[in-house]
């Protein structure tokens, strides 16, 4: 009789939201298709810097989810929490790069029907973080479904981190009382400098910045500047970091690699200082900055030793 497999430890991240099919114009009548979504990019980043990691999120029982399917595992994420469904998989058409446009397709698809029922029993107890954000949130019926997860985990104990990431589906006008409700739970907080703009218009950034705190006046708060590095707010004031000097080919996917990167380096370090978490997010950053696509760094990339989340 073969002896019973060891159990598969559950993730210490979960990054909840949208997965999705990046579909970018190659000029004329040509288009590529990518795995992507925020939400999945900071859940790859996570477990492809070692740290037991996973999306917790629905794609379709199409070739776009087969390839999302596909990367998630080549990733290391854990599967148990990626759901397949019988709708399609969301789509981002991608009709200009420069600056990026974005237009979604995704009336009744897979991202909609998540099923927080179907996760793995015990989750919330083993998880550390829960990373929401994207547009996830300001897609109903799948935005009420994530902040009943987000209560729930507040409940068990499990931290919140949270990058609103600006699309043009946050104008919707109930995103506003998400957007809020999801500041005040938030235990680490993550906007560019753009997020600010967009989110408080008709705002100084110090105005910005007044209105976040008092919607949240404990969870460390970075804003990234891009290639000036980013700032954090906390506790004991204001610190700016630059950015790690890089040759950038790109920059899709770095603001999810800078999430990883903290939240990684949280797991890793609890008793580090948030200056030190943040560090870390920038080389993620620019890692990911330094490859085209939304690259999503390796230990090796930042110079890391082998991970031990514990």
């Amino acid at each position: 009789m073969t002896p019973d497999a060891p159990p598969v430890p559950l993730p210490v991240i979960v990054s909840a939201g949208e997965a999705l099919t990046d579909l970018v114009t190659a000029g004329g009548n040509a288009w590529t298709a990518h795995p992507g979504g925020a939400g999945w990019n900071v859940a790859r980043t996570c477990a492809r810097l070692g740290v037991p990691s996973a999306f917790a999120g629905a794609v379709g029982q199409d070739n776009f989810g087969e390839d999302l399917w596909r990367a998630s595992a080549g990733a290391g994420l854990d599967l148990r929490f990626l759901q397949r469904v019988p709708q399609p998989t969301l789509l981002a058409v991608v009709y200009a790069t420069d600056p990026p446009a974005y237009r979604f397709l995704g009336e009744n698809s897979a991202d909609l029907h998540f099923d927080p029922a179907r996760l793995p029993g015990g989750w919330l107890g083993a998880a550390r973080w829960l990373h929401l954000g994207g547009i996830s949130l300001s897609r109903p019926p799948l935005a009420g479904t994530l902040l009943t997860l987000m209560r729930e985990a507040r409940r068990a104990g499990v931290r919140v981190s949270f990058d609103p990431n600006a699309r043009s589906t946050h104008r919707d006008p109930a995103y506003p009382a998400v957007y809020r409700e999801v500041m005040a739970a938030a235990d680490l907080i993550k906007l560019s400098d753009e997020d600010l703009r967009f989110f408080h218009p008709d705002c100084s950034e110090a105005d910005a910045l007044r209105d976040l705190r008092g919607m949240n006046a404990r969870a460390p708060l970075v804003v990234t500047r891009g290639a000036a590095g980013a700032t954090l707010y906390h506790s004991a004031g204001r610190v700016d970091l630059p950015a790690p000097a890089v040759r950038v080919v790109d920059t899709v996917g770095a603001g999810d690699a800078l999430c990883a990167g903290l939240l990684v380096s949280a797991v890793e370090r609890p008793w580090a200082l948030w200056t030190e978490h943040l560090r870390l997010g920038l080389r993620a950053a620019a890692a990911a900055c330094a490859h085209a696509g939304a690259y999503a760094p390796t230990r090796a990339d930042l110079g890391l030793e082998e991970s031990s989340p514990g």
